[in-house]
Order: structure tokens, then sequence, then C-alpha cells
């Protein structure tokens, strides 16, 4: 019998198993890839969805309002199969808009611009600080189906039925998914490298 113990975030548990001889806990999770806006499982199943794009339906009128909710509830009706309701955070990542900034900052003459734009760096360096925890909340459906022909048939009636509730949504892309798994499995930290292990 083999007695391993996993370290990572939460601390150190053992785990006696005959058969394991995996090195990564990754290889445990029955995932065989991601592609195509799908996980393929080992089992043949493809777990895939939509992003709905965020609307605040609080702004509207009640009317409105009642009508958006009455729309979800006959939309929600209509799933005749398990399907998952997820919220995630998406850590911002401004990096880009830091460096335009920065190169404008360079690239100007006048030292009162150049003020203004030295505000604007330090405002989005405080904001990126472990401080504020600066988020996007994502928003999706998933499901899981074994054939191809019915799991795009379901993304077509997902995506049309949200549009009649005036909800925009589009398909999830593998970096939705490989988000969605960081957020499950590592604290919502992005991995490059096999998990840590002690033999």
């Amino acid at each position: 019998m083999v007695e391993k113990d996993f370290i990572g975030k939460a601390g150190v548990s053992t785990m006696k198993n005959k058969n394991v001889v995996s090195k990564y806990t990754e290889d445990w999770v029955p995932i065989k890839q991601i592609m195509n806006g799908m996980i393929q499982l080992d089992s043949g199943e493809y777990v895939t969805g939509v992003k709905v794009a965020p609307r605040n339906i609080f702004i509207m009128d009640q009317g409105t309002q009642d009508n958006v909710i009455a729309n979800l509830r006959n939309f929600y009706n209509t799933m005749d199969y398990e399907f998952w309701l997820i919220v995630a955070d998406r850590p911002v990542d401004i990096d880009v808009h830091l460096a335009e900034l920065q190169m404008k900052y360079n690239n100007e003459a006048s030292s009162a611009i150049r003020k203004l734009i030295m505000q604007d760096i330090n405002k989005a360096n405080m904001f990126m600080s472990a401080e504020y925890n600066v988020v996007d909340t994502e928003y999706f459906i998933l499901f899981k189906e074994k054939k191809l022909d019915v799991v795009q048939k379901r993304l077509h009636n997902l995506i049309s039925n949200l549009s009649t509730c005036g909800l925009n949504s589009t398909q999830t892309t593998n970096n939705d998914l490989r988000m969605l798994m960081d957020n499950f499995f590592n604290g919502g930290q992005s991995t490059t490298l096999g998990t840590v292990m002690s033999e």
C-alpha cells in the first residue's frame, strides 16, 4: 500500500491507495482535455455552457423588472436536464492599461499632463494591491452531455432563450473553463506547474 502526503494551500492531507502512481493532483481529476469551449471528461461526456453578461435589472422600472424575472422563470422551467449556475470571480488584469499609461507618461512633454498620468498610474496600482482585491464577477450556466449534437442544440437554446430574457450570452471559452477550474481547485490562483507533493 502506498501512502502519500499532498501539500497544498489548505495544508497537508494523506491519501492511502494501492493504485496511485501519479505525482500530480491534476491527474486524479477525470478530465481528458479542454478544447473548443468544452471540458472532455474521461467518461466521454462533455461539460460546457454559456457565460452570461451581467445586467443590473434593478435600475429598470418595476414593469420591466417583472418581465425579466417572469422570462427567467419560464426559461429555467424549460431546462429539463441537470445544469449548474456558477458565479466566479476573475482577478482583473490591467497590466496592458498600466503599460499604455507608462508609455504616455514617458512621451508626454507637459509636466501638468505627466502629473495627471502619474496619478492614474498610482490609483491603478493602489486598486491592484491585495488590500482591494479587485475582481470581475462572471456568471455561467454549465451542463454535462455525452452527445455532441445535443450539446450544440442545448447551447443554441441557452443563448436564444437568454436573449429572450434580455441577457447576452456566449459559449464558454477554453480560458473561461480553465479559470473555473483554477477557482475550484486552486483557490483562484492560476497554475502553470504540477502540484507540489512530498513522498
